[in-house]
């Protein structure tokens, strides 16, 4: 039981970092700047301006989120994830409060392509951190699921197809130069996503073809405390016997059998492969 508690803390500790680094992005870089990229705060952003700020973008992100999590929870109930939930508030809380405490009346310098690397790159790598938890802010996330629910629309379609208008729009309610960066921006994101995710799951996947098998996986087993597979196989030049060990690791384990490897068994051939998606007892659950 109380393994499980340390682990639901972890895990919200961890979404709670995503979190906050999406709110830091969007408060100190995007809203600032106009960069809308889509999803609720580039809404916020584009309505709370052609309003003259009547509404704050803080004040709409909240409010449309909240609206979205009560439609949620009354459309999808069960199926809908507490995790979400937790996002989604969590980050209208989070900008609602750096809109009160920090209030950014202009960007931080006069180098508007810098500030738009950091308007992608925070919310990026906040993002990344909550798929990878099952987690996310909520917002058109939401509306996606519901969509799924009922239609078979595309959803990743659409969702683009609503970033994209959303990201044009900055050329009517803001300016040229805005609608550009913003484009970037789009165009940018779902690539930073794509590729921080990778690199937070990157393993190392070794095929290790040698004579005397046991001092290495004796290593794996009883140093690194991972698991390995142990084949026969046949040199297809010498027609020697060989034995074929594979197994997958973490990065800083890896360097560390690499190393034993090379003092233990100098002559084995070693193939080593990047992976990103492991699914096994030590990884990732199916």
């Amino acid at each position: 039981m109380k393994g499980k508690v340390q682990k639901i803390i972890k895990e919200y500790a961890i979404l709670s970092v995503g979190v906050l680094l999406v709110a830091i992005g969007v408060h100190f870089f995007k809203f600032p700047n106009n960069f809308s990229i889509g999803g609720v705060t580039g809404f916020a952003l584009l309505v709370s301006s052609m309003t003259n700020g009547a509404v704050s973008s803080g004040n709409l992100v909240f409010i449309v989120n909240m609206i979205l999590l009560v439609v949620g929870l009354f459309v999808l109930g069960k199926e809908f994830s507490t995790k979400t939930v937790y996002g989604s508030t969590l980050l209208s809380v989070a900008i609602k409060v750096f809109e009160e405490i920090a209030p950014m009346d202009k960007p931080f310098t006069q180098e508007p392509v810098l500030e738009l690397a950091f308007a992608v790159a925070l919310p990026a790598l906040g993002a990344a951190i909550l798929f990878n938890c099952g987690g996310s802010t909520g917002g058109t996330d939401i509306v996606a699921m519901i969509l799924k629910k009922f239609t078979s629309f595309n959803i990743g379609s659409a969702l683009f197809c609503t970033d994209l208008l959303l990201t044009l729009a900055t050329f009517v309610v803001f300016d040229v130069q805005t609608g550009f960066l913003s484009i970037l921006g789009l165009a940018l994101k779902s690539l930073v996503v794509d590729n921080v995710i990778e690199s937070l799951n990157l393993c190392k996947y070794f095929t290790v073809i040698c004579e005397r098998p046991e001092p290495i996986s004796k290593f794996i087993t009883e140093t690194l405390h991972r698991s390995a597979t142990i084949c026969d196989g046949t040199g297809a030049f010498t027609k020697t016997p060989k034995k074929i060990i594979m197994t997958v690791m973490t990065r800083p384990e890896a360097v560390m059998l690499q190393k034993h490897i090379k003092e233990v068994e100098p002559t084995a051939f070693i193939l080593i492969t990047n992976t990103s998606e492991i699914i096994g007892r030590g990884f990732r659950g199916v």
